[in-house]
């Protein structure tokens, strides 16, 4: 089959087609790179003028006068350059209902060139959009990523403002022509199923797909315990990261010379990846009741990671509790302890990061779950 991914989150169509092209697919990926982490593709459609020296200057200026960053328009414009390249594939997927990030009527003008090109177009609900903002506004879960937003709007207002875009006027129109017109929606994982369960175009859940290290090791503790925090400053608050800060600052006081703690803000993703190594513990999110991507690409080297692992994470996979990640509640209490007894019984760790490797092994594996991705694809289309 000759396969079109376009857009970027996380990795996760990258390892993806991995997987695809392991299995004799013709593949091919194009996306922006998804900002300051450059992820690898094989059209880029990134804003390079208006990120240049030169192209700086209009582009401050226009989004002093129009609120408008021009470097998306620059993403739309880049495609729409490449469009004779993107015709008749078998399958299209989108990483979600905005996968160029250009300006809505750039974005819906190009999608309806793509899907008038390619017959089979999914989509992947992945990241924010349409239908999880109506599901998360009605806060019909016990906490999520609009957590905070609810908690105190001035405070964290700025890094909602993207996500608010989803529920205009004018992306709904995005939103209603892609649920129009592809063959299906696939929930990336739990987090995503609610919103779209008995929505007819659901096609049901896929794990993500993970590229594994090789010969993998569950991590021990020979001296220190090292905690990892990567921060993303565009999204601190909707992955609870002023949360993870606190309980440092009190391990830090507790533990001072039993533990070390690492932290980057905003690197690509190579020195991210780079980063964590000498870890065994990673803080990754809080608003989430199944793993993140980042957190199952550490749980695939070994690293105990504190992120969505609930109760409803645990009976889909049929799994107890911390066996094979820590569930990150939105609670510095809660934080606290957890990371206070793998301090103490660092033994855990290494339990843990045994159980970490197999169960991604055994369930995200990208050969794995690209075979999936085929039957889901052709099951929809015959």
């Amino acid at each position: 089959m000759r396969i079109l991914l376009v857009g970027e989150f996380s990795r996760l169509h990258n390892s993806l087609k991995m997987g695809l092209v392991a299995a004799g697919h013709e593949v091919v990926l194009i996306n922006n790179g998804d900002s300051f982490k450059n992820y690898p593709t094989d059209i880029s459609i990134k804003a390079t003028f208006f990120k240049s020296k030169l192209g700086r200057i209009p582009r401050q200026i226009w989004f002093r006068l129009f609120g408008f960053d021009l470097a998306l328009l620059e993403h739309g414009l880049r495609l729409w350059w490449h469009l004779p390249k993107l015709e008749d594939f078998d399958v299209v997927q989108l990483i979600n209902e905005k996968p160029i990030q250009t300006c809505p009527r750039l974005e819906l003008y190009l999608l309806k060139k793509l899907f008038r090109c390619n017959k089979n177009v999914f989509l992947l609900s992945c990241g924010v959009d349409y239908s999880n903002m109506q599901h998360h506004l009605q806060q019909k879960e016990r906490y999520s990523l609009l957590t905070p937003y609810f908690e105190n709007k001035i405070l964290v207002s700025k890094q909602y403002d993207y996500m608010f875009e989803f529920t205009t006027p004018r992306h709904k129109k995005i939103h209603d022509f892609i649920y129009s017109h592809s063959k299906g929606v696939i929930a990336g994982d739990l987090d995503y199923v609610k919103p779209i369960q008995n929505n007819p175009k659901y096609l049901g859940l896929i794990p993500y797909p993970v590229v594994l290290p090789e010969n993998p090791k569950a991590v021990t503790v020979a001296d220190k315990v090292v905690i990892f925090l990567g921060v993303n400053s565009g999204n601190s608050f909707t992955k609870g990261i002023p949360l993870f800060e606190t309980a440092l600052v009190r391990l830090k006081e507790k533990y001072k010379d039993q533990i070390s703690i690492l932290q980057t803000t905003d690197v690509p993703y190579a020195m991210y990846q780079e980063s964590y190594q000498k870890a065994q513990v990673i803080l990754d999110q809080v608003y989430a009741f199944d793993q993140g991507y980042n957190a199952l690409e550490a749980m695939a080297k070994g690293k105990v990671v504190f992120t969505g692992a609930e109760t409803e994470f645990l009976k889909h996979y049929n799994l107890q509790p911390n066996e094979v990640a820590i569930n990150a509640l939105p609670d510095v209490e809660a934080l606290v302890k957890g990371l206070s007894f793998l301090i103490e019984h660092p033994e855990e760790i290494e339990r843990i990061s045994k159980n970490a490797i197999t169960f991604v092994e055994k369930v995200h594996d990208a050969n794995k779950v690209a075979k999936m991705y085929v039957e889901k694809w052709k099951a929809a289309i015959s």
